[in-house]
């Protein structure tokens, strides 16, 4: 139990760091230029309080469950040499651990003109037809920039034909599905794989599976909307807290627990049955192994049950809040350096991003330190907030920045080295997570309503322009360390010569020479 009572320990460390500036940031918005009811206010804070605890139990159950399970299932499908095993049982796992993914539920509960079903399944469909596309990748050692290039082409062919009402939450499709339930699971079964592989690029082939499962999402939803007509609805804000006293307090989030209680025991059942099933037909785990995964799903069951509740109880409703308040003052451009400001700070809370940058650490053998790829992805992040606000006021197509932003990412991938576009693309679909969904979009909702603008085409988009640009800043991020590779590679090889002539010159001296000298 002590080595539990270090990790949780190590785990509070770490979620206090990626929390507090978040709440600092609000805080002063809401004691200067935003100012909230009291309600709001004490169901932020104990939101912020659930959502501490809850990052705590959930990365450290996903070390203990999540990722030897991912792995454990990658090893045996290609040990198994069975194409058609692969391709079932990657289908299989596509659709249930997009059902699972909280992020998504909370996306079809925002939009107003699809039933959620309806989008969940369409979701659901793509990843799971994009995880076999992405693990034939891996088997047949298949390069990812011409896929990525061809796929997002046909992405954007299909947007110019549907509906405006589909483009933006098509694209937040691609960003919400690789979530905290999904990432972990992905990206261990990617370990898994590329372990059996004995070639140089194994290590970087690890990486991708993620790119290519945020893109079926968004090739789905634009293709539901080329056969189905949404039958309209009407964005409902979520609902203010109003709160007097203490008890009430309490209350709010007591109605609360059960419901996403019940979600994340709906959500987390498929993976275990899923394991459950796949550890009868491949034996070999033992009890030990076992046990500890047991105690790991617990950790992360209850993790995101007090993260869930935290921001969908406390953030939500003053996302939406602030996001109004800022937009309705004189100088309503202040939203957008605001906006800028959180989502710099934001990302860094996404238990997704901690799975990605430690895993990605660990593969480079630090030479991709976790520390410079979330500096990479609050820099990317902070940006594709401050469009996300310009698109807000403006009320300018989101065709405008996601095109010209793919175009650099896709012709970047030609020229970093392998690994940082495999990383870049999986970042982007890693940062855009739950405290995206749950408080940047409905701060971007509330100012839209301030402004007068139409929440489907202008605030949807925010989870496709945090899932964008990170493609960028990390592929930069590459770019930089191959100059410096490069630079170390030409000193080092001046050194050699310098050395090589000096040694060359003592050989030509005699002995009498050298004492002289």
């Amino acid at each position: 139990m002590s080595q539990y009572r270090t990790k949780l320990q190590e785990k509070l460390k770490e979620a206090l760091v990626a929390v507090l500036p978040i709440i600092g940031i609000v805080l002063v918005l809401c004691f200067t230029i935003a100012p909230v009811s009291p309600g709001i206010l004490l169901a932020f804070l104990a939101g912020a309080v659930l959502l501490v605890a809850g990052m705590m139990f959930f990365t450290l159950g996903v070390e203990l469950s999540m990722t030897p399970m991912g792995g454990r299932v990658g090893t045996c499908m290609t040990k198994s040499k069975n194409l058609a095993v692969m391709i079932l049982l990657g289908f299989i796992l596509g659709l249930v651990i997009t059902v699972s993914e909280p992020d998504l539920q909370v996306l079809a509960g925002q939009v107003p003109s699809i039933p959620d079903l309806v989008l969940i399944l369409a979701v659901a469909g793509g990843v799971g037809l994009f995880l076999v596309v992405a693990l034939l990748r891996m088997m047949f050692s298949i390069p990812l920039p011409p896929m990525l290039l061809v796929f997002y082409a046909i992405a954007f062919v299909l947007a110019i034909f549907v509906p405006k009402d589909f483009l933006a939450v098509a694209f937040d499709s691609g960003g919400v599905t690789t979530g905290p339930m999904t990432v972990p699971f992905i990206m261990a079964l990617g370990v898994g794989i590329s372990a059996i592989r004995s070639d140089k690029h194994a290590a970087d082939d690890s990486f991708g599976l993620v790119a290519l499962c945020s893109i079926g999402p968004i090739l789905s939803v634009l293709a539901l909307g080329l056969i189905y007509h949404p039958e309209g609805g009407t964005y409902e804000p979520p609902a203010v807290p109003d709160i007097d006293t203490s008890v009430e307090l309490w209350s709010l989030f007591t109605r609360g627990f059960p419901t996403y209680m019940k979600e994340m025991a709906i959500s987390i059942f498929p993976i275990i049955l899923f394991f459950g099933i796949f550890l009868l037909i491949f034996k070999g785990m033992s009890k030990r192994k076992l046990i500890r995964i047991g105690i790991g799903l617990v950790y992360t069951y209850v993790g995101l049950v007090m993260f869930l509740t935290g921001v969908n109880v406390g953030f939500m409703p003053a996302g939406n809040y602030l996001g109004q308040v800022i937009a309705g003052l004189p100088y309503r451009w202040v939203i957008v350096p605001i906006g800028m400001l959180i989502g710099y700070f934001i990302v860094r809370a996404e238990p997704a991003v901690y799975v990605l940058t430690k895993q990605v650490e660990e593969i480079t053998s630090g030479a991709v330190s976790a520390a410079a790829m979330e500096m990479s992805l609050s820099v990317g992040v902070a940006v594709s907030l401050g469009l996300a606000m310009t698109r807000v006021l403006t009320g300018v197509s989101i065709l405008w920045f996601i095109l010209p932003g793919y175009a650099i990412a896709l012709m970047g991938s030609f020229f970093v080295p392998k690994i940082f576009t495999a990383i870049a693309f999986d970042s982007g679909g890693v940062a855009s997570g739950p405290m995206t969904a749950t408080f940047l979009l409905p701060f971007a909702m509330g100012a839209c309503v301030s402004v007068g603008g139409n929440i489907v085409t202008d605030a949807f988009g925010v989870v496709a322009m945090v899932a964008m640009t990170p493609l960028i800043t990390i592929q930069v991020l590459g770019l930089v360390s191959r100059v410096r590779s490069a630079r170390m590679g030409r000193a080092a090889g001046a050194l050699a010569v310098e050395t090589s002539g000096a040694q060359a010159a003592f050989e030509l001296l005699g002995d009498d020479e050298i004492i002289e000298l």
